[in-house]
């Protein structure tokens, strides 16, 4: 179990130190901002999406590396799904992230699964969470920022 906790924190802080798809989606047709104000975790979430699917999505901020990373393995996870697959991928990451989750999650979850550890600390939960929220506050057109708390 020690190997796959350094394999999870090494992929980690790959991806807070190298984000991935980190810059503003030129050609975004949704956005939506979102704010950690226990942490300061800041984030902006661009989606591009067409015919119902996620086309392409991207983001910008700045926060502690579990938001960083939640982040970009968001972006890499969701092009190409439809909003109801996303939706339900929130739902089964939220549930892992809480310790709700149950099975084997690596089924359907991908990378995402590294965040399992994230439920021994449930002060994170919100880091991990804050570019879901703010990605769905996107889908659904909202224009307020959303918060944590």
């Amino acid at each position: 179990m020690s190997d796959l906790r350094d394999l999870y924190q090494e992929l980690i802080l790959d991806h807070n130190k190298r984000p991935r798809n980190f810059k503003k989606l030129e050609d975004a047709n949704r956005s939506a901002e979102g704010y950690n104000p226990l942490c300061g975790d800041k984030v902006k979430i661009y989606a591009r999406l067409e015919d119902g699917r996620v086309k392409d999505v991207s983001f910008e901020g700045s926060g502690c590396a579990i938001s960083k990373a939640s982040a970009s393995v968001m972006t890499e996870s969701l092009k190409g799904k439809t909003v109801a697959e996303v939706e339900a991928l929130f739902k089964r990451f939220r549930d892992l992230v809480t310790g709700k989750e149950a099975g084997a999650p690596e089924a359907d979850l991908g990378k995402l699964v590294v965040f399992s550890g994230v439920c021994e600390f449930p002060t994170r939960v919100k880091c991990a969470t804050l570019a879901w929220h703010a990605l769905a506050a996107a889908l659904q057109g909202k224009d307020e920022a959303v918060s944590t708390e």
